[in-house]
């Protein structure tokens, strides 16, 4: 059976795609990925229309995808994350129906489960056979697991394989193997490696953000749950990488091994399963070059699913084990509701992402953040966008102290008889105004709504109007 095709074109052929389908992407080449444009690129050009696409996240350099919808290529959109360049233009009714937002664990449970379906996949791997094994540990492209994509190649009714680095057969260490996959292209580039590397991948340096973390890993400890067999979990932002290393500091001194670390991993977390604090990492997608060396080359470092990372419809997952999570908000609301979706006057910035996921598995969940950024309090008192509900979340950590859930009781007794400086939210947003000055009024919302929020239960959770 041949399955490599000469060509983009005739592999899009092949796969009937057709007005009106739905094609999806995932995104572990994140903000260096060139495999979306392409595609797109070339429906266009063979004239289809009315495409919805299903990436798992949308990067800035996905911006060419505004001009595919104003053209009527693509007429739909479901992500788990959306940066702001395509965010604005959404905010702003680029696109007639509105965006369909899930989290990293429930885009895998709807794709398996046949809620959401997937006419053509196309998976950008970096290394490929011209049978469809493919890895995405290996090649100038590597971008380490491809947790994101397995959902996809299981359940689309066509998967299309795009590579820049094709292999003799069998590659014999395959993330996704050739009996998921209908075509194989070889092209010149599927993308930038580089652009895997956020720019909140690296230690800060900041003082209020150092404070911070000392007080989130302090709260960790104090919590019990720092022992022997612990697992974590952190974002990738600067704050979340310095708890991590807090967190390192007390577990080499006290000499404790926890059992895993999870999420998307950065060298940060590399550098601990190697200092002996975890016994392996479970890894959904790499945040940085050093964790696609690890998991390359670290037995303990293995490669899942993201329906083993977080769906709500799996058995158990990676995240229903999961001790402590650290994570960031753009907002969060003195009933400890936190939206990561839009910014201050409503406009798309972001997305869950795995942070609703995680924050309802863990045992405990850290909101760690400064009171204000460029003047603006994070802590509000109704958050515009309710990404993730305060059920889930236990704290706010910030530089002014931590407020703890009142659903927490437990919690709180613990971190005051550790001697760590406390605050009720509703102090800590009096704080905020009283040094940042009452909140500008936010941008006119029309009544249209350009997106919808999805929750872990597959509902509704809340929607995002266009901004004027």
């Amino acid at each position: 059976m041949r399955k490599l095709c000469d060509t983009l074109r005739r592999a899009i052929e092949l796969s009937g795609l057709r007005d009106g389908m739905t094609i999806s992407f995932h995104h572990h080449l994140r903000n260096g990925d060139y495999v979306l444009n392409m595609v797109l690129q070339e429906a266009a050009r063979m004239g289809l229309r009315d495409l919805t696409v299903n990436a798992s996240a949308l990067f800035d350099c996905h911006e060419p995808l505004i001009g595919q919808i104003q053209s009527g290529v693509v007429t739909g959109l479901e992500t788990d994350y959306m940066s702001s360049v395509l965010g604005s233009a959404i905010s702003r009714r680029a696109l007639a129906r509105p965006v369909l937002f899930r989290s990293h664990g429930t885009r895998p449970a709807d794709i398996l489960s046949g809620r959401s379906r997937i006419d053509v996949a196309f998976i950008a791997a970096p290394t490929a056979d011209p049978m469809g094994n493919c890895s995405g540990k290996y090649g100038p492209s590597a971008c380490g697991s491809l947790g994101y994509a397995f959902a996809d190649a299981v359940k689309a009714k066509k998967v299309v394989l795009i590579t820049d680095n094709l292999v003799p057969y069998p590659l014999t260490d395959a993330s996704i193997t050739e009996d998921y996959v209908d075509y194989v292209v070889r092209v010149n580039a599927i993308g930038d490696p580089g652009g895997i590397v956020s720019g909140t991948t690296r230690m800060p340096r900041d003082p209020i953000a150092l404070r911070i973390a000392d007080l989130s890993a302090q709260a960790i400890d104090a919590s019990g749950l720092l022992r022997d067999g612990f697992s974590f979990q952190t974002g990738a932002g600067g704050a979340s990488l310095a708890v991590a290393d807090y967190v390192k500091r007390i577990m080499l001194c006290r000499k404790i091994h926890g059992s895993y670390a999870l999420g998307g991993i950065t060298g940060c977390m590399v550098d601990m399963l190697e200092s002996g604090c975890f016994q392996a990492i479970q890894d959904v997608q790499c945040f940085d070059l050093r964790a696609v060396q690890s998991i390359r080359e670290n037995p303990s470092h293995r490669e899942i699913s993201a329906a083993q990372y977080a769906s709500p419809d799996a058995k158990s997952t990676a995240a229903s084990s999961l001790d402590a999570v650290v994570l960031g908000a753009a907002q969060i609301d003195t009933d400890f509701n936190v939206n990561v979706h839009t910014d201050s006057n409503g406009c798309i910035i972001g997305g869950s992402g795995g942070h609703t996921d995680v924050a309802a598995e863990a045992k405990l969940t850290i909101i760690a953040a400064p009171l204000s950024r460029t003047r603006m309090s994070i802590v509000v008192d109704k958050v515009l966008t309710v990404s993730t509900p305060g059920s889930s979340i236990d704290m706010l950590v910030t530089q002014y102290g931590i407020a703890v859930n009142p659903s927490r009781p437990d919690l709180k007794i613990a971190l005051e008889q550790a001697g760590l400086p406390l605050s009720d939210i509703h102090a800590l947003r009096h704080k905020a105004v009283a040094i940042n000055g009452p909140a500008r009024p936010y941008a006119r919302r029309s009544d249209q709504v350009v997106a919808r929020v999805l929750g872990r239960d597959k509902k509704v959770q809340d929607v995002i109007y266009a901004v004027e």
